[in-house]
């Protein structure tokens, strides 16, 4: 027994190596695991990554409207619209806490409106009650307060304004956006799950495979560490491969999306691009994987084990 015991390390190393081949025997890259895996890596950076968008999206939108107001001069009769927006542009340059003004020009609301109305060119784009739009850029974010100061400088000398935070115009994308975030991150964890209930399943499958094997292997002097390991070792080996595979196959559906999205021409779309933190992020994925599959096939061995022998 003592020589057996003496020659208990070689006969792990072998089992950590040539042998345990015999103890896991599906070659790399041959049985499901690995591609279980690099299928969960693959999704997870492209869930990762569209979060990571999203967020730019909003975070950019969101500080480009924090001090922008928008009033309207909502009239019905041309030349009182056009006068009150002559006064509003004199009072919000006058008032304080106003960075800039601007008044959108008239032909581009007419472009806007042409689509619906579809009017052609010389009509009297004029006589319709297109609202007079004015530009309003805050020196800090557009308050309540803010919003009421403008409102009351505006009340005597343009009763027909409205004034409106830019923000609140996109309230219901900034939500949508958020919502889309937080089903991301539900995403990531079920696919985690998924990942550790995949590594507990082949892992109970290859000791209920090599029971005998171990229990040998045990009575020689292995201890439930020194099997785990070896379990361990052979399941993050399939999990480094099956994770590089998946890194690639998320990272080039990623750059597909972008390059898709990018074609809108949209700006909210160009501010959500990924900056080179956000690369990190996805490559630190797979190896976050891999460590999940060890600690997972660490412990269901380990409790496997004390059952078992």
């Amino acid at each position: 027994m003592k020589q057996l015991a003496a020659t208990l390390p070689r006969r792990l190393r072998a089992l950590g190596g040539e042998g345990e081949s015999r103890l896991l025997p599906e070659a790399r890259l041959s049985g499901p695991m690995p591609w279980v895996i690099a299928i969960m890596i693959a999704l997870t950076v492209v869930a990762a990554a569209s979060a990571l968008a999203l967020r730019h999206a909003a975070a950019a939108a969101s500080a480009d409207l924090e001090g922008g107001v928008t009033v309207q001069i909502v009239s019905a009769a041309p030349a009182e619209r056009q006068r009150q927006s002559r006064t509003a542009l004199d009072v919000l340059r006058r008032a304080p806490g106003v960075l800039h003004v601007e008044a959108v020009p008239q032909d581009q609301l007419n472009a806007l409106v042409e689509p619906w109305l579809g009017t052609r060119t010389g009509d009297d784009l004029d006589a319709l009650p297109i609202p007079a739009l004015i530009d309003v850029r805050l020196r800090a974010a557009a308050t309540p307060a803010a919003l009421d100061a403008l409102r009351t400088a505006l009340a005597k000398h343009a009763p027909a304004a409205h004034v409106d935070a830019q923000s609140s115009w996109l309230a219901p994308v900034f939500r949508a956006i958020g919502a889309l975030q937080w089903a991301a991150g539900g995403l990531i964890a079920l696919f985690a799950f998924a990942t550790a209930s995949a590594v507990l399943l082949a892992a109970r499958n290859a000791l209920g495979i090599h029971r005998e094997t171990i229990e040998v292997v045990h009575m020689l002097g292995a201890t439930d560490l020194q099997i785990a390991r070896v379990f361990q070792r052979s399941m993050a080996t399939d999990a480094a491969m099956g994770g590089l595979v998946g890194l690639l196959a998320g990272v080039v559906t990623t750059l597909g999306l972008g390059r898709q999205f990018s074609a809108l021409g949209s700006g909210m779309v160009a501010q959500g691009s990924l900056a080179w933190t956000d690369w990190m992020v996805l490559v630190a994925i797979p190896i976050a994987g891999v460590l999940l599959v060890m600690v997972t096939a660490r412990l269901t061995v380990l409790a496997a084990l004390r059952r078992m022998l």
